[in-house]
């Protein structure tokens, strides 16, 4: 996947990103959601930094921390409550006191496939976090991402849904 990523420009990227996160928008999930839990993206991935700082005045955010071997979700205040945490990604410095209940989350992966499985970097955090929240799964990826079929495991946690820019699957 880092070959395939390096293919593309960093605007061209940037642009399916766009694509992607605009899709999102206008699925019956995000909308109607009211609580949101998504992720701030490492580079090469699909990139929400736009898409936080659009909606977090509208909808409440939440972004997951790293805690040992787990992630925990916050509430993301504005961009000036974030620092970079580990691996440099940047999530909420202060704990939330109250954390509302979830009712979408949108999930980075290194792949999916059309039986909406999900490939993780290998730590297991997603999966961990995903077995604790009952909201809809939904995978966003470039479509050079998405394959017919990658290897599954039995722990490892399935989409409800997963959004490229051209394409939905169900």
């Amino acid at each position: 996947m880092a070959l395939q990523k390096k293919k593309y420009s960093k605007t061209t990227l940037s642009e399916l990103s766009a694509d992607i996160m605009s899709r999102l928008e206008q699925t019956e999930m995000f909308r109607t959601a009211s609580c949101v839990a998504l992720y701030h993206a490492l580079p090469g991935e699909v990139q929400t930094a736009e898409f936080i700082e659009k909606w977090y005045r509208n909808k409440q955010l939440l972004l997951p921390v790293v805690q040992g071997d787990d992630l925990e979700l916050r509430l993301y205040t504005g961009p000036e409550a974030v620092k970079a945490g580990a691996f440099g990604i940047l999530e909420p410095a202060e704990k939330s006191a109250v954390i509302p209940a979830v009712d979408l989350i949108i999930v980075p992966g290194v792949a999916f496939d059309r039986q909406k499985n999900r490939l993780g970097r290998g730590r297991g955090y997603y999966d961990r976090l995903l077995t604790s929240v009952a909201a809809p799964k939904l995978g966003i990826c470039f479509g050079f991402q998405l394959f017919d079929r990658i290897p599954a495991e039995p722990f490892d946690q399935k989409m409800d849904i997963i959004l490229t820019e051209n394409e939905e699957v169900l």
